[in-house]
């Protein structure tokens, strides 16, 4: 049996560690889709209020670096990473059940009270449960992250994180898929068409089968150490001198932009995409639902391409796999923009399976770069810092494109003006990012040098 201390991952392995993605990917659909939903268009609650709540998590995105850090220099029952992956998905679980009941008694008093007054435990009970999903979700992210730098071998990086996004792109295609059997919408019946009890059913049946995949996915993947105080190091500096490690290295500092700049214009598209099609074309609501199917299933080929080309072609590393997204990203918004500016219906669905592909090599390429430019020893720190900023990131692209589709709106009043500029901002964003990314010097070995002599320096 394969020694899980031992760097050397095999796909057999990382299958199973990839399934913890993909109960991730099922717990985003049903916090921020269905939930979504239910409250919004079914009961009638603020879409800012919801759309507050289910944000937090961009808000306590720090925690994750500081757990990440403690993971890297102590133990917990002798476990490294596990117990905060663990302790982080069982918080999760546990605010998916409280979620659940708080939910159904809102459907079980809808037609009864009125939004207004709801009672202020229901609403406690509510956010409670939205503080525990956010904080699991940050503590155990950027560990699980770190799990996967230490059981994987220098060159299987690229791929252990590729299957695990792929398997997260499965969790939203899964998940939508299932939801939607459970808990049938018909939106001509003029009234919510589902009962408190199947609304509660699917929140329960969720956090079990959730538990269940999160425990057994990592189960014997870090040995526990039987010594824990031999394994306890100190911290070896702040997260202060890290991030002036970070802005003294050049590789890092043009990474880091790289980094912020692609996560951000990437998702500029994420919350018009579908009002653009309905707007503009008038595109039915039933058609615009698809749009994500279209773009998952694309940037799942675009991810099984890239770890194709990762193993069998050498001259392929995650730098210029990350190029090759960037530049299929600037396509999709070309298209898109020129879609939206002439009025071309006929451009939007190739604009989709661009959107797609590039999300897919993009992601496998940057995943990969996330995983390089972590200096050994340092891996937990550093990739809760760079998953912090790609949160951060991603959270201010999504209401960017929001922002940007309004102020445009309010200035032409055309639509179609409104979502072109949204999309010619994203063509300029990523060819900003094109050009930082450029810097980063995709030799490993070679940033593993400049990373060590950086970090003497600091020790002096």
């Amino acid at each position: 049996m394969e020694n899980p201390e031992r760097p050397d991952l095999s796909i057999g392995r990382n299958l199973k560690i990839a399934l913890f993605h993909l109960g991730s990917g099922v717990a985003d659909v049903l916090a921020t889709g269905v939930w979504n939903r239910i409250m919004v268009a079914d009961l009638g609650f603020s879409a800012a209020l919801v759309g507050l709540l289910t944000g937090l998590r961009y808000f306590l995105a720090p925690i994750g670096v500081i757990a990440g850090r403690y993971s890297d220099t102590h133990t917990v029952g002798g476990f490294k990473r596990l117990f905060w992956i663990w302790l982080g998905r069982a918080m999760m679980a546990l605010s998916t059940v409280m979620l659940g009941y708080a939910t159904a008694e809102l459907v079980r008093r809808a037609g009864i009270e009125s939004a207004a007054s709801t009672p202020a435990a229901l609403w406690a009970a509510l956010i409670l449960s939205f503080l525990l999903f956010s904080l699991g979700s940050a503590i155990s992210g950027s560990t699980f992250l770190a799990l996967i730098y230490d059981r994987a071998a220098e060159q299987q990086r690229g791929r252990a994180v590729g299957l695990v996004w792929t398997f997260l792109l499965l969790g939203f295609m899964v998940g939508g898929i299932l939801f939607g059997i459970m808990l049938p919408h018909d939106d001509s019946a003029g009234a919510i068409a589902f009962s408190a009890g199947s609304v509660l059913t699917l929140f329960l049946v969720t956090a079990a089968a959730l538990t269940v995949i999160w425990f057994l996915s990592l189960l014997g993947e870090e040995t526990r150490i039987s010594d824990p105080s031999a394994a306890k190091t100190e911290a070896t500096s702040s997260l202060r001198h890290d991030l002036a490690l970070v802005w003294r290295n050049r590789a890092l500092r043009f990474f880091l932009l790289y980094l912020v700049l692609s996560m951000a214009f990437a998702f500029l598209q994420d919350t018009v995409l579908e009002p653009f099609a309905g707007q503009v074309f008038g595109m039915e609501a039933q058609v615009t639902n698809r749009f994500a199917a279209y773009w998952a299933g694309m940037a799942i080929v675009g991810s099984f391409a890239s770890l194709f080309l990762l193993r069998r072609r050498p001259a392929f590393n995650h730098s210029n796999l990350s190029q090759i997204g960037v530049v299929l990203l600037v396509l999709a918004y070309l298209v898109f923009a020129l879609s939206s500016l002439y009025e071309v219906r006929l451009l939007v669905r190739p604009g989709l399976v661009l959107l797609g592909l590039g999300l897919g090599v993009w992601n496998i390429g940057t995943l990969g770069l996330m995983m390089d430019m972590s200096p050994a020893g340092r891996a937990g720190a550093f990739l809760g810092f760079w998953t912090l900023c790609v949160t951060f990131a991603r959270g201010g692209g999504v209401a960017g494109g929001g922002i940007i589709r309004d102020l445009m709106l309010a200035l032409s009043g055309q639509h179609s003006i409104a979502y072109g500029a949204v999309f010619c901002c994203g063509l300029i964003g990523m060819l900003i990012a094109w050009l930082a990314l450029r810097h980063v010097n995709p030799s490993v070995q070679q940033n593993d040098g400049e990373l060590a002599a950086a970090l003497s320096g600091a020790l002096d």
